[in-house]
């Protein structure tokens, strides 16, 4: 599977990093370092120390630097080594490679490709929990795939199987299936919006109220989605006459969810829930989501398990794909810019628009 190198992906949530302990994480199957320096700065390098290829973030933060806890090498936070114990000289050249980090979002994002063009303007415009309103509940998770990341972009891209797939969690009709979606590119992702009329709020139980429901939601390269979803009372679509509500009011409903790849066929999604409060609720009530998350990954694992077995097998795409194949060929446009980037002396970091 091709993946842009060129992107911030999404490391880990920026509380799982403890002050003065190093974090390893796995992305694009290259294993990464993350740690704060004395003075509170992010580092990040190859989780490999040069002496014997151990795991860095097994180590000790010492101020402005990171010791390898097996036999001791030192290094800075440029990833040079500044110290071997029982040893006065320190070969030259012996640094790892780093790679740009920051904290946004309630993630650590790392940037996989070229120095100079990380920009972190390039951090797709999500919502995390850390931005919570008090008039907001939120919840928040991840999930491990034994599945390539792909496959779970593609299930969100594709949201025609919330009719089947979610029968018996979100309990939607197959509306889903049967409405198209309204597909607009934008600068490094893609917008779908689409209208559900007469049908349940989204993911509650408990109750029979209809609604006309609207969905935006955003995707953006390498694999980060924001969606809201906005209710209204039955005819208000067909009083629209299909068109997007005033979307200045507060959504009903929001999520921002990122797809890693960690290996070449395990994937980690991250996810953030929020909703607007009700009453004295001071939770996110998680237990419909839940039950879709489980169906959502049961299925895509057994997917890669046919595609692992059936290799060259391909998908037969359908209108309802669209949103998915536009978002592989920007992907793909992306990697093949890269690539040209590598060979050529002139390189720049110009956005690709789908």
């Amino acid at each position: 599977m091709t993946y842009v190198r060129n992107a911030w992906y999404v490391a880990a949530w920026a509380h799982e990093l403890r002050d003065e302990l190093p974090l390893g994480v796995r992305v694009l199957d290259e294993p990464i370092v993350i740690w704060r320096n004395g003075r509170g700065d992010l580092a990040a390098f190859e989780d490999y120390c040069l002496h014997r290829l151990a795991r860095l973030s097994l180590g000790r933060c010492e101020g402005e630097r990171l010791r390898c806890m097996y036999h001791g090498w030192l290094y800075d936070s440029t990833g040079h080594v500044v110290e071997i114990p029982g040893q006065a000289r320190v070969p030259g050249g012996a640094r790892l490679r780093t790679y740009p980090v920051t904290e946004r979002h309630s993630w650590l994002w790392v940037w996989m490709g070229d120095h100079s063009c990380a920009d972190e303007k390039l951090i797709p415009p999500v919502v995390g929990f850390d931005r919570a309103e008090p008039e907001s509940v939120y919840a928040h998770g991840q999930l491990d795939y034994a599945a390539e990341a792909r496959l779970v972009n593609d299930n969100l891209l594709d949201l025609s199987h919330v009719s089947f797939l979610h029968a018996a969690s979100f309990r939607m009709s197959d509306v889903w299936a049967r409405e198209p979606s309204k597909i607009t590119p934008l600068e490094r992702g893609l917008r779908s919006e689409r209208w559900i009329r007469g049908e349940g709020t989204l993911g509650e139980l408990g109750t029979s109220d209809l609604v006309d429901t609207y969905f935006c939601y955003e995707m953006y390269v390498p694999g980060v989605l924001m969606m809201t979803v906005h209710t209204y009372p039955v005819g208000t679509a067909q009083a629209l006459k299909s068109q997007p509500p005033d979307l200045s009011r507060p959504p009903g409903q929001f999520t921002t969810q990122a797809i890693t790849p960690v290996t070449s066929k395990t994937a980690r999604y991250f996810y953030t829930m929020g909703r607007r409060r009700r009453g004295s609720e001071t939770t996110y009530d998680m237990t419909v989501t839940d039950q879709a998350f489980a169906e959502d990954k049961m299925m895509i694992e057994a997917q890669q398990q046919n595609i692992d077995s059936a290799p060259a097998r391909r998908f037969i795409p359908t209108a309802a794909d669209q949103a998915s194949v536009l978002f592989k060929r920007l992907v793909e446009t992306m990697a093949r810019a890269e690539g040209s980037v590598e060979a050529s002396t002139d390189a720049q970091c110009t956005p690709v628009h789908p």
